[in-house]
């Protein structure tokens, strides 16, 4: 069975290429989604990529991968610093998750340095743009080629 990794994006990460391009790069939401799909078909796994700006359909798409998919590669955006009932569903999927930050959340305002995932994630890679999705999903490919061995 091919792996299926659901790729979740929140709030505002529509905006990529045009808002603030020197926190975020110039890429944009479309050109990560290929990335990420490029990478997926080179380690023969499957993604399901997603952008939202409202956190109950996060949850709902989170809810719905518990026995459908692998694992959850997440980028919550804001709601990394605020969501409880994010890490709650993410929780309850019972799915290894890596969470990922286009920028370093660590060089910037305090209050990003908080992060309701991190505690429940696998993994967190922050701060390498869109290379950090692409890390992540070939250590799911890694990590899942474990668990079926």
């Amino acid at each position: 069975m091919t792996p299926r990794i659901l790729v979740l994006n929140g709030p505002n990460l529509n905006l990529l290429g045009t808002r603030e391009p020197e926190q975020y790069g110039r890429e944009t939401l479309a050109d990560l989604a290929n990335g990420c799909a490029d990478t997926a078909r080179q380690l023969d796994m499957e993604i399901e990529f997603r952008q939202t700006n409202h956190e109950g359909e996060l949850i709902d798409w989170i809810h719905a991968a518990r026995g459908r998919c692998n694992g959850i590669l997440i980028n919550p955006g804001a709601w990394t610093h605020t969501s409880v009932a994010i890490r709650d569903a993410l929780v309850a999927c019972e799915l290894p998750v890596i969470e990922v930050h286009l920028s370093n959340v660590h060089k910037r305002e305090p209050f990003r340095h908080i992060s309701f995932v991190s505690s429940i994630a696998v993994g967190v890679i922050c701060g390498l743009g869109s290379q950090g999705y692409r890390l992540a999903l070939a250590h799911f490919a890694e990590l899942l080629g474990e668990r079926a061995a």
